[in-house]
């Protein structure tokens, strides 16, 4: 279907209340054994659960799996209807939930073994909210191994830990449940992008084949009032792995004072995240974040923010010269 035609079943599903979550305690058996019972049924936790990691497995990624009805869930699961030409509501029905599962006989929350390795750290104590005092700080590591394993996992921490009650996870040989990201779909992570469109408008990502084919669709945050995005077509420079981040003091970012640039040193809690892939346009890139929770919600600084783990995705599809096209409408 047509990009506008998209996100014009996009603003008009958004009209809709949004689905109420079940107050059961959610458990890798309910989210593991969920079915939707019909069109018409109230969808809970364990269904949106258990279709955000179907999702994730076939690359249309809902941001941080959280078992919530939320947008970044909505317009992925869109872009999948879309792509399996459904009707793209952003609403899940019975025909939705039988594509998801199509060939996909894997569970979707299954057991982990915590080690020493998940332990051995280093872990940052806090990470201080002012960029010039992160600037301090030796390395932008997580702050405990709940935050490694959700993100490892794509999972919010709230999920990982409601899913796990009472076990600890600084503890080496902890079995927990996780959510299963692996499955369907892998094969395609690897494929190259022949190009990469940016929605400004609808704050996406989307990774395309030669022939248009999607191979990848990511929620973004995109731009800021105080950096914008750019417009046209840009390409990719380069991609950095682990990378610096650099403060230019003449983007005038709000609650930075510094009046020189200044550095701050890699970790999956740096500003830019675990990967930065650097465009043709004067200080933008696509790169990862700290605040998981955040993309989709909240503006960047001009560049286009994703999770660390969908950063890292868009990093093995793209290469030096590939053209990014921001698309304004």
């Amino acid at each position: 279907m047509h990009r506008l035609a998209l996100l014009s079943f996009l603003s008009i599903s958004c009209s809709f209340p949004c689905i109420a979550a079940a107050p059961a305690r959610l458990s890798p058996e309910a989210i593991n054994s969920a079915e939707l019972s019909s069109p018409r049924a109230e969808t809970n936790r364990a269904v949106i659960a258990k279709a955000e990691i179907l999702l994730d497995r076939r690359r249309f990624s809902p941001g941080e799996i959280d078992g919530s009805d939320g947008e970044n869930f909505r317009h992925a699961l869109a872009a999948f209807q879309s792509t399996e030409e459904l009707q793209p509501t952003g609403k899940l029905d019975q025909s939705t939930w039988a594509q998801l599962q199509k060939g996909d006989s894997e569970k979707v929350i299954v057991e982990y073994t915590i080690n020493e390795k998940d332990l051995r750290g280093p872990f940052v104590r806090k990470i201080p909210r002012k960029m010039e005092q992160q600037a301090e700080l030796d390395a932008l590591n997580y702050t405990s191994p709940l935050e490694l394993l959700a993100e490892r996992f794509h999972m919010s921490q709230a999920l990982l830990k409601a899913l796990n009650p009472g076990k600890s996870f600084d503890e080496a040989d902890t079995v927990i449940s996780v959510a299963n990201v692996g499955g369907t779909g892998t094969a395609e992570r690897s494929e190259r992008a022949a190009k990469v469109e940016v929605d400004k408008q609808s704050h996406d990502v989307r990774a395309l084949a030669q022939d248009g084919k999607l191979l990848a669709f990511y929620p973004a945050s995109v731009g800021s009032e105080e950096k914008p995005a750019p417009s046209g077509t840009l390409k990719v420079a380069k991609v950095a792995k682990d990378p610096t981040y650099t403060y230019n003091p003449k983007y005038h970012f709000k609650g930075v004072h510094a009046k020189t640039k200044f550095t701050i040193k890699p970790g999956p809690n740096n500003p830019v995240g675990v990967v930065w892939i650097a465009l043709t346009g004067e200080g933008y890139g696509i790169h990862g974040t700290p605040d998981p929770d955040k993309v989709g919600k909240a503006a960047s600084h001009g560049c286009i923010r994703l999770t660390n783990w969908d950063a890292i995705d868009l990093s093995s599809k793209v290469e030096r010269g590939t053209p990014v096209t921001f698309l304004d409408q």
